[in-house]
């Protein structure tokens, strides 16, 4: 599924002109050769140019379509009109000469075979060059001292005549196409993609820029050992993919990673997503629905068009109509030494993952906290709920959090969290631990843990008997009416902390919740027994300080005592103490009023 969806998304791509044909790929070039028409190397070209990386500027690699370049591992296999020096010059810094030359010569040979007996003054250059060029005396060219650190270093290289780059030449693109196509190598097999008859990719080509794989790139499908054969089917032969299947889906799933702005992280997961049919604004909009990214509409407009597709209407976006029955599709790729993981792959209508979206907003609704400066939860605010934080306040953004989001977020949880939203089913139980277990350990409630606890028990217990006793608690802001004793417990340890607070004529140093907050929320009959009497303490303090507030206070004090209509329990269950949290969440941030 994951290969038919990226091979359709290439044809796609393909109809509009936004990809290279089959048999080319961008490659990302330093230096372009530039031959005279007998071969010599008459200069040569700087082809990195100026781009911005954050807020430095630096020169990199142009990315130029060119023919696509063989899968390597251990051995010698020549590109065709781009390579590296070891390849084109037959020089390196690698200390291998042996293994050099071998490379010069096997490139030598690639060119030969496919150009030898073409009329192209192009390829009758490039011929001339490898005919002349002597490796043992490359270094001491004139032409190449200006840039020969550079090309040392590994950066690609291509050949360029008076007319222009070889590589658009037009006889030297049909005698590579020629070749690309043959099948003279290739064993004979139906395709698992497209279900036809031909020949069968056995390397397939690498795919780049997933966060933590190789820089060289890594193999979505690969075997290289007994234990992954079967029936004698060695390498890939064990998933027969076509060679037009094997380039385009590689083609495809290379052209959306190289896209920054609609590439997401989750912990160690690469997330990219796309439309059917290619249309780039499914995957911006969704980008600032799914992942809280920026987009180039206001909130309040984003929301518009959300609801609007939610409803089955279309909406124009970025000048892009968007179905909301057009399919859609969300991968995640986890790096594994030489090869991808695949994290989760999702297939929906793009407004079923739109309305699964916004049924998980609905579910997070909950009052501000007084130190909130955000309008929705975003999906890495869930995930950095469950991590350690460096201070009580929430990050403002994801740059803020990224650190600790890399260093103790379970690689598990954001595949799982996500595919749980988008799929609209029960949310992980590893969610909730987190939540909890970061509440114990730093005795704080931020507004992305009380509205995760929220939306967990909204979600998870819906089917369970005592949800009809839980969805009291489970309100955007306090509910007054509700008597459930571990949520009023919660409200009143609040209140009491309040009453501690205003009473103090200085910076406290330590409060009840610093003191009591993790045992009244386990065992409140014990921690109560001590609260009462300390409480009293401070309210005779804050009734001669201010007594209009100590009188606000001491109201909502009393209304809650008179809704504790069985003796306080020992111990909480695990359920009871997370409503314990919400009650105190809800009552520490509902603003005092007087009653």
């Amino acid at each position: 599924m994951i290969l038919q969806a990226l091979t359709e998304y290439y044809q796609a791509l393909e109809r509009e002109g936004k990809i290279a044909a089959p048999g080319w790929s961008p490659a990302k070039v330093s230096y372009a050769l530039c031959l005279a028409a007998d071969g010599t190397l008459a200069h040569i070209d700087f082809m990195q140019t100026e781009q911005a990386r954050g807020k430095k500027t630096i020169h990199a690699p142009q990315n130029i379509s060119l023919p696509a370049p063989v899968k390597r591992t251990v051995g010698v296999a020549a590109n065709f009109l781009c390579d590296n020096s070891s390849y084109i010059l037959g020089i390196d810094s690698k200390g291998k000469p042996q293994r050099t030359q071998e490379c010069f010569a096997a490139c030598k040979a690639l060119h030969k075979k496919l150009l030898e007996h073409m009329d192209s003054p192009a390829a009758q250059a490039v011929l001339a060059f490898f005919r002349t060029w002597d490796p043992n005396k490359a270094r001491e060219n004139s032409v190449l001292q200006e840039h020969l650190a550079g090309i040392l270093a590994g950066g690609n290289l291509i050949f360029r005549t008076a007319e222009g780059f070889v590589h658009n030449d037009s006889a030297v693109r049909q005698a590579w196409d020629t070749y690309y196509n043959a099948a003279e190598d290739s064993p004979q097999g139906i395709c698992l993609v497209t279900g036809e008859m031909g020949p069968v990719e056995i390397i397939h080509p690498s795919v780049k820029n997933v966060a933590g794989a190789q820089s060289s790139g890594a193999a979505l499908v690969s075997f290289n050992a007994p234990a992954f054969c079967s029936y004698g089917k060695e390498q890939s032969l064990n998933a027969p993919t076509g060679k037009f299947a094997t380039f385009a889906y590689t083609a495809a799933l290379n052209h959306l990673l190289s896209d920054r702005d609609h590439v997401f992280r989750l912990g160690d997961a690469t997330v990219v997503c796309w439309a059917r049919n290619a249309k780039p604004a499914y995957a911006a909009l969704f980008g600032g629905a799914a992942f809280g990214t920026s987009v180039s509409y206001s909130e309040s407009d984003l929301r518009g068009m959300v609801k609007r597709l939610c409803n089955g209407q279309p909406v124009v976006y970025e000048e892009d109509g968007l179905d909301p029955d057009m399919d859609f599709y969300v991968l995640g790729l986890s790096p594994n030494a030489a090869r991808l993981s695949v994290r989760f792959f999702l297939h929906n209508t793009f407004g079923g993952f739109l309305r699964n979206i916004q049924a998980h907003y609905d579910r997070l609704e909950i009052i501000p906290s007084a130190d909130n400066k955000f309008d929705n939860i975003s999906l890495w605010r869930l995930l950095y709920a469950t991590v350690r934080s460096q201070s009580q306040n929430e990050p403002s953004s994801y740059k803020e959090a990224k650190q600790n989001l890399e260093k103790y977020l379970s690689p598990e949880l954001s595949g799982e969290l996500l595919r749980s939203i988008l799929m609209n089913t029960r949310y992980p139980a590893t969610l909730l631990n987190g939540i909890t277990l970061r509440i114990r350990a730093e005795r704080t409630i931020t507004r992305s843990r009380a509205a995760a606890i929220k939306a967990y028990f909204l979600q998870n217990y819906r089917h369970l008997p005592i949800y009809s006793t839980l969805k009291e608690v489970l309100t955007v802001e306090f509910n007054n009416s509700c008597t459930y004793q571990p949520y009023v417990l919660g409200r009143l340890f609040a209140v009491m902390e309040k009453i501690q607070l205003f009473s103090a004529d200085r910076k406290l140093n330590r409060t009840i919740k610093d003191s009591y907050f993790t045992s009244v929320s386990t065992t409140p009959k014990n921690i109560f027994a001590k609260l009462f009497p300390l409480n009293e303490y401070h309210m005779k303090k804050l009734l001669r300080g201010k007594p209009g507030l100590a009188r606000i206070l001491g109201q909502e004090k009393s209304i809650l005592i008179n809704k504790l209509t069985a003796p306080i329990p020992s111990r909480f269950t695990p359920d009871e103490t997370n409503c314990f949290y919400i009650g105190y969440y809800h009552q520490i941030n509902q603003k005092l009023e007087e009653k």
